[in-house]
């Protein structure tokens, strides 16, 4: 245990050695530009904070989805004052939307270095804090702990690269994870690998993934009728969502084979990253029988176009709500796949590639027939054609209604768990 111990110290002060001093000789100089808009924020500076918060933490979009139901959670159990921090525009966005009606304060999280942290602490003042999903700040939690205040990770996963990268200095991450109160994690899977770590079995609990609980909840406010015109003349859509290059080439071969038997459907392609979107166009290009345009050019009575690329963020979730079949990006080519929840909420099978890691329940989604695996373009041609057949949207969507059945409540469980252990934390301060 000492030889750890002296891992995790050392990788401390090396840490520090490389973050302060960046900082010190004016690298905040060269931030200047990229977080101008922040920049007070992101050095520990915050006005209106509320008394005491819950401080949650959600690097981007995400992660604030995945947030979203436990602060739902805790402001209907408790009414709790809470503050939530994101690292990206996106994520702040996200959250301004998601949350702006019940959250009490929306902010930058400080970079990462000594300085800037304890500004962070002595401006917030939390009564806890709670990380979602990978974010493991090494310089937070260890002021956290001198500090005891409770810390939670929450919906925890790791993915498979940064497993590998992580266990390379695993002593060093076993020190920074135990600074941990609790680690809430979404599956069996996610227990492994922070117990390969050396996290102790005892400081994991399995709660389920919040994101379910999240996308539930934004399931009722979903205004299908919004995109209702992408289904021309009641034709087929199709919606490939959150590709990753190497993608749309398959993608759209795939629907150039479903439009010999469906002539009029069309397909809507939502890039991960919107600026891909003209790369998106270009790939459809050299086929003549193929009308491609950016979604925010086309005027929704224009029928001529049928492949649409989305050139902006946070409507993938409404566009699966209007799909007959969709795909799932990021998992026909290695980076762990994309949600697969999201269109299954409607009903529709999350057809998706061999890469689905950052999603591992993702497997028994496919045994339910809540989902399905493809490796190519024709796999994906016939998966989407199957998925028009009158019995198969039954099925389906039967199928994925019992999988949802299995799942939900992770929100409740992770604030019951938080609630459980500051109790115990309460009585052995009182007993002491």
């Amino acid at each position: 245990m000492k030889s750890r111990f002296n891992f995790y110290s050392a990788g401390m002060f090396l840490y520090r050695s490389c973050v302060n001093p960046f900082f010190k000789l004016g690298g905040i100089n060269l931030l200047k530009q990229k977080h101008k808009h922040n920049l007070s924020e992101r050095t520990g500076n915050y006005s209106d904070i509320p008394e005491n918060p819950i401080w949650v933490h959600a690097v981007s979009v995400g992660e604030v989805q995945s947030a979203s139901a436990l602060i739902r959670r805790i402001k209907t159990k408790n009414n709790s004052p809470c503050v939530i921090s994101t690292v990206t525009q996106t994520g702040h966005d996200m959250a301004e939307k998601l949350l702006g009606d019940v959250i009490d304060k929306i902010i930058y999280s400080p970079f990462d270095a000594k300085k800037f942290v304890k500004n962070a602490l002595d401006n917030i003042k939390p009564i806890l804090y709670i990380s979602m999903e990978t974010e493991l700040w090494p310089e937070i939690l260890s002021q956290l702990k001198s500090r005891n205040i409770p810390s939670f990770l929450a919906n925890g996963r790791i993915s498979d690269h940064s497993f590998k990268q992580l266990r390379r200095t695993k002593y060093f991450w076993r020190g920074v994870l135990n600074n941990f109160t609790k680690l809430m994690v979404r599956f069996e899977d996610d227990k492994k690998r922070f117990l390969a770590l050396g996290v102790p079995d005892e400081k994991i609990v399995i709660t389920g993934d919040c994101k379910v609980d999240a996308l539930l909840d934004r399931r009722k406010f979903t205004n299908s009728d919004k995109w209702s015109w992408l289904k021309k003349n009641n034709s087929p859509l199709f919606v490939a969502g959150s590709t990753h290059q190497g993608e749309d080439e398959i993608v759209i071969s795939a629907f150039r084979i479903v439009r010999r038997k469906y002539p009029d459907a069309r397909l809507v392609i939502v890039p991960r990253h919107p600026e891909r979107a003209l790369m998106t166009i270009a790939t459809a290009l050299p086929y003549h029988e193929l009308n491609a345009e950016l979604l925010s050019k086309i005027n929704p009575d224009d029928e001529k176009f049928n492949v649409i690329a989305v050139d902006k963020i946070g409507i993938l979730f409404e566009l699966y709500s209007v799909a007959d079949s969709v795909f799932v990006g990021g998992s026909l080519v290695e980076k762990g796949g994309q949600n697969p929840f999201e269109p299954a909420l409607f009903g529709i099978p999350a057809i998706h590639g061999f890469c689905m890691t950052d999603f591992p329940d993702t497997e028994r989604m496919d045994k339910m027939g809540a989902a399905k695996c493809i490796n190519n373009d024709t796999e994906l041609a016939r998966a989407w054609e199957e998925a028009l057949e009158p019995e198969e949207i039954t099925k389906a969507a039967e199928n994925c209604d019992k999988y949802f059945q299995t799942l939900g409540g992770a929100a409740k469980k992770t604030w019951d768990e938080i609630e459980k252990c500051i109790n115990t934390l309460i009585t052995s301060l009182s007993i002491n």
